[in-house]
């Protein structure tokens, strides 16, 4: 099959990797892959593991421009002659919806606004969503027909989130700069922003302090320039807690697999439901026991005692469950079983298949 994939941008996020991820994938199964992108840091990723990039604009929202980009696109899928459409964001899907020549797929990745705008992700001939908690949405708010409707979770990558492969160097040198050793260390992994509600897992911690004198919390994630501001407030509150020695700010990291490695609890805090819940999933694969808050995607992934769940923002009983939790035998293989990159490109195939 000749399949195509669109979306705004090829940078970094949960989005762009499952785009990256599912072209290699698809590339091995002998398919072609084509991405239709503004462009990105990750181009060069999708040319090198076999794929091929188209650049034009599908990120503008710009209403001007959209007769002229529908006209200019419908000429591209013309030339391409592809076998799927599978889009991933509003605006490739609005342009898309109006130059399609091939059967559409729509993946909804997350829990958008109510309106006109946000529908276009329902009007798929099969419409993908991540999670159970994001087709009940998609369901309660659109009422889209449940038949063309196929829940597929996001896919670890197992080859990436090995025990059995890590980088020990780095590992060392980690543990070093961070002072690890000997410590219960809580790990929680995601970029500076108010959605993370890192606010919780600090007060947590403060909570925690009071039982453990051996803890260690690592906030793991990069600061984009129009978040510095919050990032010196949650600088600030560490320093009114008194714990700038127990709360380290590790920045932006390429080797999470390792940090999950290190980890004796993985936390996500996030406020907003998130679709699915990437992080927690990874630190199972790496037999690392995870907390996070009973809303969103994490509902699919923590359950018949893989992991635990937290009330949203409620720091005591986050701090709660962080003592309370274990690891669970089997945590690598629930993992492989329901949540891996295998299984995810799997299903996709068969959606593709139905419709060709």
């Amino acid at each position: 099959m000749r399949i195509v994939q669109l979306l705004p941008e090829l940078n970094q996020g949960g989005v762009e990797r499952g785009v990256v991820e599912l072209s290699r994938e698809l590339v091995r199964r002998g398919h072609e892959s084509i991405v239709i992108s503004a462009g990105g840091k990750l181009v060069k990723q999708i040319e090198a593991d076999g794929g091929r990039h188209i650049q034009f604009d599908v990120a503008s929202k710009n209403i001007f421009t959209v007769p002229s980009r529908i006209a200019k696109l419908r000429k591209i899928f013309a030339k391409i002659q592809p076998d799927i459409i599978h889009v991933r964001s509003r605006v490739p899907a609005w342009l898309s919806f109006f130059a399609k020549n091939a059967p559409f797929v729509t993946t909804v990745h997350g829990f958008n606004s109510i309106n006109f705008y946000s529908k276009i992700m329902t009007r798929g001939d099969r419409v993908i969503c991540v999670s159970n908690p994001v087709k009940e949405y998609v369901v309660e708010h659109y009422k889209v027909d449940e038949q063309k409707i196929r829940v597929i979770h996001r896919g670890i990558d197992l080859e990436l989130f090995n025990p059995a492969s890590l980088d020990r160097e780095f590992m060392e040198k980690f543990s070093a700069k961070f002072d690890l050793a000997g410590k219960f260390v809580i790990t929680t992994v995601g970029r500076i922003t108010q959605l993370k509600d890192y606010e919780t897992f600090i007060e947590a911690v403060t909570i925690l302090r009071k039982k453990r004198k051996d803890l260690k919390a690592l906030i793991v994630g990069g600061v984009h320039k129009d978040k510095q501001d919050y990032f010196a407030s949650l600088q600030q509150l560490v320093a009114q807690k008194g714990l700038e020695k127990m709360i380290e700010f590790c920045g932006s990291q390429s080797k999470i697999a390792e940090i999950y490695a290190l980890s004796d609890v993985v936390v996500s805090s996030s406020k907003k439901p998130e679709s699915f819940g990437r992080s927690i999933a990874e630190a199972m694969a790496m037999n690392t026991p995870v907390v996070a808050p009973a809303h969103g995607g994490a509902l699919d992934i923590c359950k018949d005692g893989y992991g635990a769940l937290f009330l949203p923002s409620d720091a005591q009983d986050l701090a709660q469950k962080i003592e309370q939790v274990e690891p669970k035998e089997g945590m690598r293989d629930y993992i492989a079983r329901n949540f891996s990159l295998h299984q995810m490109v799997e299903k996709t195939l068969e959606v593709y298949k139905e419709l060709c």
